[in-house]
This record gives C-alpha cells, structure tokens and sequence, in this order.
C-alpha cells in the first residue's frame, strides 16, 4: 500500500490564514517539562529520570479551520437538505469520508475565477471517469503551488455555485481543494459586491451546500501529485463537539 499525505501541517508564521486567524503554537521543551514533572511527583530529582528529561508538550490557539480540514454543513448555515438541521462536525458520517477520489485539474483556470458546472464537467469527462454517488472530489487549483507563500491567499479559482450543485446532483457529498477556500478569494468577491451589490456572490459555492448534504476541505496539498483516479481518500476529521469543521489528516491510499 502507498499513501499520499494530502494534508499540511499546522505551524507557526505561514502564511496560510488572512491576519489574525492563524494558530498560534506555544512548544514546552523537555527542560520546561521536567519542572511539571516534579509538581506532579513531590520529591523526585529529575536526575532520577531516564535522560534527566520530562515531556515536551504543545499548546495550541486555533480555529477549527487552520491547517487541512473537513468543513461541516454547519459552517454554512444553520440548516441544509430543504429545511433540516445542518449536521456539525461529529455528526458526519465517517463512512462517508473513506471513499474513492476522483481528482480535478483546475489549475488552467485564472485565480479568483469562479469555476462553473460547465467547468468542472468538462475536467470531470477529461479523467475519463464517471462520476459514483460517494465518490470524494478533489480539485487542484493553482493555489497549490503557491502553499506558504504571501500570495497564497488570492491564488486559485473558487468553485461556484452551479458547480457545487452539479457535483451535488451527481451524488457527491465530499470535496477539496488546495486553495483557502472552496470559494473565489475573498478579495476578488469583494471587488466584485463592490461593483454589483450583489450579495448572492457572496460565498456562493459555500451556500449552495445549504440545498443538500455537503462538505468539503480546504488547503489540500500535493494534489499535483495524484492522478485523476484509481486512489482511495481518507480524510477522517476530529471529533469537535458541535464544531463546525474538523481537522483531518486527509490521504490518498494506493493498492
């Protein structure tokens, strides 16, 4: 079996979040840990220890979208699937997570261009696969290759409504992308309320989700890397009480 990490990781000073939404992690050396060990065993000497050590520890302020992560339907809206209340995180089906991927080349398209049922069709008919109901959909924009640079954040094309639905229509209730969001940055949508008031625009292909049973994850990585089919994806995300996303150490799993 080969596997294929899919997911970055969670770190300090990238530039993978707009400002103020990046996590933040505190690292405890072995030298800081051996004093919580002494408070937890009265009279020991750390000398007693093996390699006069105590534990290296992690403490970490994050959202629940830093890092590769799945998005619930309740970071969407508070309802989906014609009026029902939209699942959280701990919710979704964990068989749902573990099934064949099928990837899209997107990274032809413009960045800040919204990607339409048109688009996406036409890369869906260039893997030569046919769409399965379950199927997890991965799209490799050109935000890919730009992870952990400062212009990560406006690279990629966002996937639209229409195209949201249509992969919906086609049974699909997973995807990803390597992009920040599985919309159009943020910036090009701004511009484009500016000049139309028109705040449909807004997180479209997020919305869309609200109309059936769909999540998908942000900032994928190494989606260049995998063919357009023939690998298994599992991308398990933690179980976050009422959360809204999950992280995931989403994989692509060969035979």
């Amino acid at each position: 079996m080969t596997i294929i990490d899919l997911s970055v990781a969670i770190e300090n000073d990238v530039p993978a979040d707009p400002p103020g939404l990046g996590p933040t992690i505190r690292y405890t050396s072995h030298t800081e840990g051996a004093e919580e060990v002494l408070r937890f065993f009265p009279g020991l000497d750390i000398a007693e220890v093996p390699g006069a050590e105590g534990w290296a520890v992690e403490h970490l302020s994050l959202t629940a979208h830093a890092g590769t992560h799945l998005d619930a339907p309740w970071h969407f809206a508070s309802t989906m699937n014609k009026g029902a209340r939209a699942w959280t995180i701990d919710e979704v089906p964990l068989d749902w997570c573990i099934r064949p991927g099928v990837k899209l080349d997107l990274r032809d398209l413009p960045d800040g261009y919204v990607a339409t049922a048109a688009d996406v069709e036409a890369a869906v008919k260039a893997t030569g696969h046919t769409l399965q109901p379950f199927d997890i959909v991965l799209v490799n924009t050109a935000a890919g290759a730009a992870y952990g640079r400062p212009d990560y954040l406006g690279r990629g094309c966002g996937i639209g409504r229409e195209a949201t639905l249509w992969l919906m229509e086609q049974g699909i209730h997973i995807a990803g992308t390597d992009a920040w969001s599985w919309d159009a940055p943020f910036p090009v949508t701004a511009h484009r309320f500016a000049e139309t008031r028109d705040a449909g625009l807004i997180w479209e292909g997020h919305k869309a989700g609200r109309e059936g049973i769909f999540m998908h994850m942000e900032k994928l990585t190494r989606l260049a890397d995998l063919p357009a089919t023939g690998f298994t994806v599992s991308c398990l995300p933690v179980k976050i009480k009422g959360g809204s996303a999950g992280w995931c150490r989403a994989v692509a799993i060969f035979d």
